[in-house]
């Protein structure tokens, strides 16, 4: 079992704790959307979700970090909860299901743990350093996932974020013809290309523009399904400002075509 054992059955108790206000205020009419300053969408069910979250980690780890999207980090020391109460949230806006609260847990720099919960798809995905990855609604109905064997690039699916993210970022072209050489493209997009890649429906996911708290619930996730998880110039962890997951078998070969597609 797991070291942080105790931390992952807390992580569901925290996604327990926000899930019903998260599905009642999603397609609510009374919704207040705001543009922060770097031009993303926020609601106030997204800071009052970060709330609910940081309430129960005042309870229960009194003497952790907590580093969140919407309010300022609080706490000293080597252990650290990074969260993103409303993971999509134009899609949470506009009505679309795929949206997500992602909690992770990074101990001396390192993610060690990961819980993606969508309750709009009843779906929750989790994993802890040593313990494997799983999906399921609770830890007691879960299944075991893993990466995909695909070995081939042009045999691979490939999920991306929104196109205009690429349009003026360094790695277009290599994007590009990434997009070219395999077999399938779609945009799936946010946490849902991450745990796709980490459940084997999905081979390569690519994203040109994230923050610490979009990608620390994921990496544990992707690398404890068998995964690999950098950013896009090959940095491992959660750390950069993009993302790259793979199922390992490709991952050398996707970075290659992302830094240098001339080649391909």
């Amino acid at each position: 079992m797991s070291s942080f054992a105790d931390d992952l059955r807390l992580a569901h108790v925290l996604a327990d704790a926000v899930e019903g206000y998260t599905q009642e205020m999603f397609r609510s009419t009374e919704l207040a959307v705001s543009v922060k300053d770097d031009g993303t969408l926020v609601t106030q069910a997204d800071r009052h979700t970060e709330e609910l979250l940081r309430h129960q980690l005042g309870r229960t780890r009194t003497r952790d970090v907590v580093q969140g999207e919407e309010l300022a980090t609080t706490g000293h020391g080597h252990r650290r909860w990074v969260l993103d109460p409303i993971d999509g949230t134009a899609n949470f806006i506009r009505g679309v299901p795929v949206w997500a609260t992602l909690i992770g847990l990074v101990v001396d720099d390192q993610p060690v743990l990961g819980l993606v919960s969508a309750p709009a798809l009843a779906r929750r995905w989790w994993a802890a350093s040593g313990s494997g990855a799983w999906t399921g609604r609770r830890l007691s109905s879960a299944r075991r996932i893993q990466v995909s064997d695909t070995s081939v690039l042009e045999h691979a699916s490939l999920s991306h974020a929104a196109l205009d993210k690429w349009w003026d970022h360094p790695q277009r072209d290599g994007f590009l013809a990434l997009a070219r050489r395999c077999w399938r493209t779609r945009a799936y997009g946010d946490f849902w290309t991450h745990v796709l890649v980490a459940e084997g429906a999905v081979d390569i996911g690519v994203d040109p523009s994230l923050a610490v708290h979009d990608m620390a619930a994921l990496a544990p996730i992707v690398t404890e399904a068998g995964g690999c998880f950098t950013d896009l110039d090959g940095v491992e962890g959660p750390f950069g400002l993009n993302a790259l997951s793979t199922n390992t078998t490709l991952h050398a070969e996707t970075l290659h075509t992302l830094l240098h597609p001339a080649d391909g």
